[in-house]
């Protein structure tokens, strides 16, 4: 069997608070073998590594009274969301910004670090994979997501041609380069498809669509996405899917692991890798099996379920916690 590729989920974010430096370093100390990001934009133009554009819930920008004025409400993938968003900042104000923990309740340990860490670019991630190893003395990949790439066209922020330029400049835009790039929404995978050559991977929610085809009023949803069909159509602009992890292995009534789909076999069938996401060590997100008590925030048994999963036939890992992981898989 193949080693189980483990993915930082935003660097060891069970630890630090996610998107920082520091959580990158600590995800390459405990073995992760991919670093990943999500890439959202400055009102100059450069990436930033941030789970979304609305900053509020993951730096101190609310305790800075010079951007007050900042906190709007915009429509984002047809929902309306208030508060600070990367694209009204240029780069040297998000300097000024500090990252916190963004599940203080359940990860308190994250919150110590509260106000350590600054907001690092694509580029600075970029350039601590490629100053690091793996556990097997490989390179460190980078799995970057191109985060509301339908939203951030509209206002004249088109992510993919900056994200290449980013691997360009990286020395990582190679068809061999350790380097998935991933996305929710097919149209943004089939434009990088266009313009560059490493892995694509088209990520599959657990119930809904990708919001470019709602925007085209395409009726296909997630479920289209992962019938036979609609993976072989995926094979044909990307190299692997990332799915929920309830479409690998759904939970029961009683929040206990159900049996395994179909799917995981299905993508093989058409040489799709599948990546399971996400996997993370408190009560508050496992099955009920693998709970250590009734507290949502006590650690609970990860290295069990990510088994199942693999037994399952998942080739790769989200995780938060990339030390558990490595741990638990072969």
């Amino acid at each position: 069997m193949s080693p189980t590729t483990v993915i930082a989920h935003r660097g060891a974010s069970g630890y630090r608070p996610e998107h920082t430096l520091a959580s990158y370093e600590l995800a390459v100390a405990q073995g992760a073998d991919y670093l990943e990001t999500d890439v959202v934009p400055t009102r100059d133009g450069v990436l930033v590594v941030r789970h979304e554009n609305e900053i509020g819930d993951t730096t101190d920008v609310a305790a800075h009274p010079e951007f007050a004025d900042r906190r709007t409400t915009r429509t984002i993938d047809g929902r309306a969301v208030t508060g600070w968003f990367t694209e009204d900042f240029t780069l040297a104000e998000l300097r000024t910004l500090r990252a916190v923990e963004r599940l203080p309740r359940l990860r308190p340990a994250g919150a110590v670090h509260d106000g350590r860490y600054g907001i690092p670019t694509l580029d600075e991630v970029l350039d601590l994979a490629r100053r690091s190893v793996t556990r097997a003395g490989g390179p460190v990949g980078v799995y970057p997501e191109t985060k509301h790439p339908t939203y951030f066209a509209s206002i004249g922020l088109a992510l993919e041609e900056p994200l290449v330029a980013a691997l360009r400049r990286a020395g990582m835009d190679r068809s061999d380069a350790p380097v998935y790039l991933q996305s929710f929404e097919p149209g943004s995978l089939r434009r990088l498809a266009q313009v560059t050559e490493v892995r694509l991977v088209q990520l599959v929610d657990c119930s809904g669509a990708p919001y470019d085809l709602v925007a085209a009023s395409d009726p296909r949803t997630y479920d289209d996405l992962v019938t036979p069909d609609g993976l072989h159509a995926i094979a044909d602009y990307a190299d692997a899917v990332g799915l929920c992890k309830d479409r690998m292995i759904p939970r029961r009534a009683d929040d206990t692991l159900g049996e395994p789909t179909t799917v995981v076999r299905d993508a093989h069938r058409v040489g799709l890798t599948v990546h399971g996401w996400t996997f993370r060590r408190e009560n508050a997100f496992l099955p009920a099996e693998l709970r250590s008590s009734t507290d949502p925030a006590d650690v609970g048994d990860l290295a069990a379920e990510i088994r199942a999963f693999v037994a399952a036939g998942m080739d790769g890992v989200f995780t938060d916690n990339p030390d558990l992981a490595v741990a638990a898989t072969p």
